[in-house]
């Protein structure tokens, strides 16, 4: 499956660029990450959710890097998801912002099916790029992920209000809300 989204930030490319290279910093925004820890130069190690309250893992390595304009990396053999990717920074028309963009690559278990399962659980890999660029936006203008107060918690949030295609109500769900 390949993934590809963008969007502008409004602070300058060196500052984005910094910000995305601390690899440490990607679980603030990407909220499937539970944890980035760097084990080289150009290696890190990295922890992410996945369906059914199962975690996944894999080792990466950067393997095309041009400072402050792209970072294209991909995961070594024995990967859970094998993954591979390139995220751009461009200077915005206007001067001072920077366009964000990122193509990824990766294998989902299971193949057809599994995609299938994911996108009924919620979990479709498209809007997940744009949420998590959306996230990186709003912590790198604000300096927070900006919370509703219908899900204050950020990624705990997903466990509480988990999200489904929009259907009829189950006899038990109106059972229940009648009771009320």
């Amino acid at each position: 499956m390949e993934l590809t989204a963008t969007t502008t930030i409004r602070k300058p490319v060196p500052e984005v660029y910094a910000f995305w290279r601390d690899l440490e910093n990607l679980p603030a925004f990407m909220a499937h990450l539970e944890k980035v820890r760097v084990t080289g130069d150009r290696t890190s190690h990295w922890v992410a959710s996945a369906p059914f309250g199962k975690n996944v893992e894999w080792d990466a390595e950067i393997v095309d890097e041009v400072p402050g304009e792209k970072i294209g990396w991909r995961s070594t053999d024995d990967a859970d998801v094998p993954n591979a990717g390139t995220v751009r920074f461009v200077p915005a028309p206007d001067g001072v912002s920077t366009e964000v963009r990122v193509v990824l690559v990766y294998d989902i278990p299971g193949g057809t099916v599994g995609k299938a399962v994911a996108k009924y659980f919620g979990e479709e890999p498209h809007q997940q790029v744009d949420d998590d660029l959306r996230r990186l936006k709003q912590v790198l203008e604000t300096g927070e992920v900006v919370r509703s107060d219908g899900a204050p918690w950020g990624k705990r949030a997903r466990e509480e209000f988990p999200q489904r295609p929009a259907q009829p109500l189950s006899d038990a769900e109106r059972a229940k809300g009648s009771d009320r």
